[in-house]
């Protein structure tokens, strides 16, 4: 699709394959991709940009299937200009490209208790975006506020009440691209934060089929909570343990699988198209439903177009 594009200080680069930007390593192109240089260039970008075309923000792609057939958009990715840490007494400021990983160590370093967000695959972003959580903590709960460029190329601030937190899911409207979040975290000893990550990381890599191709978990779980990590949890109303009941744990289809090590998590295992990971997930969605009378819900986000026929 030819868009007639602004001038820009970042990159921007045509018919670009987004394959090799996801976790998952599938998918085809977008129209072009932008790479700003900070925000101002963003906000000049949009400002300019006719409003006719669709934009798409996008991380560094751990919670997200781009279909075969690409992305009719400007996909806007966030990197360098994006990446800062800052802390201020218990309050962290990250840019949204950020890593959750790289957030939790600054802010454990300076006494500051993120460590959720430490073996939280994906950016700052993502996060905030998704209100990603784990061991029962949530963005929401240690959540400032967010600084977004709108798709008229304002700079807003946003507070919690304006994206309306909630599992898994926030509000932000079309188009509009953040940029930047701060969080508060209750003060703790340094070495003390660290070790619990290292715990967490511990624990983690023994569950989860973190060397694998994956997209962090495929669906939210039925309760509507994450897993606390605490000895009481209740696994009851877990997507893994409703996929188990389904007999979908290794299930297949084309280079897609449903991890034996975790069935929650769906893996490329070599030669995967995007259509292959989400029709095996659909087949999981389908037999869960006939077992147990459960619709699972897509925690990855899935964008785009199917291949041309």
């Amino acid at each position: 699709m030819t868009y007639d594009l602004p001038q820009v200080r970042g990159r921007l680069t045509p018919d670009r394959a987004l394959s090799d930007l996801t976790w998952l390593r599938v998918g085809g192109p977008a129209d072009w991709l932008f790479q700003p240089a900070d925000v101002a260039d963003l906000q000049a970008f949009m400002a300019a940009l006719n409003p006719a075309v669709p934009v798409f923000p996008m991380g560094v792609g751990s919670n997200l299937i781009v279909r075969d057939g690409g992305i009719r958009a400007v996909v806007i990715r966030m990197g360098r200009g994006f990446n800062h840490i800052s802390v201020e007494g218990t309050k962290v400021t990250a840019g949204v490209a950020a890593l959750d990983a790289h957030v939790a160590r600054r802010a454990a370093e300076a006494g500051v208790d993120l460590t959720f967000l430490r073996t939280i695959p994906g950016s700052i972003g993502g996060a905030v975006r998704m209100n990603a959580g784990c061991y029962g903590a949530y963005v929401a709960d240690v959540f400032v506020s967010a600084r977004a460029v709108t798709r008229a190329g304002e700079l807003v601030e946003l507070k919690a009440e304006d994206l309306n937190f909630r599992y898994r899911q926030s509000d932000l409207p079309e188009g509009w691209v953040l940029v930047e979040a701060t969080f508060e975290g209750a003060p703790g000893d340094p070495q003390a934060l660290a070790d619990r990550m290292e715990a967490q990381l511990k624990k983690r890599d023994e569950t989860q089929p973190t060397k694998d191709r994956t997209a962090g978990s495929t669906f939210r779980n039925p309760a509507g909570f994450s897993s606390t990590g605490r000895a009481d949890d209740s696994h009851e109303l877990k997507a893994w343990k409703v996929i188990d009941d389904a007999g979908m744990r290794g299930a297949t289809r084309g280079g897609a699988q449903m991890s034996p090590k975790h069935s929650n998590f769906l893996v490329n295992t070599g030669q995967a198209t995007a259509d292959d990971l989400e029709q095996l997930g659909e087949s999981v969605r389908k037999k869960v439903f006939q077992h147990s009378g459960i619709t699972l819900e897509w925690e990855i986000m899935r964008v785009g177009e199917p291949a041309a026929e």
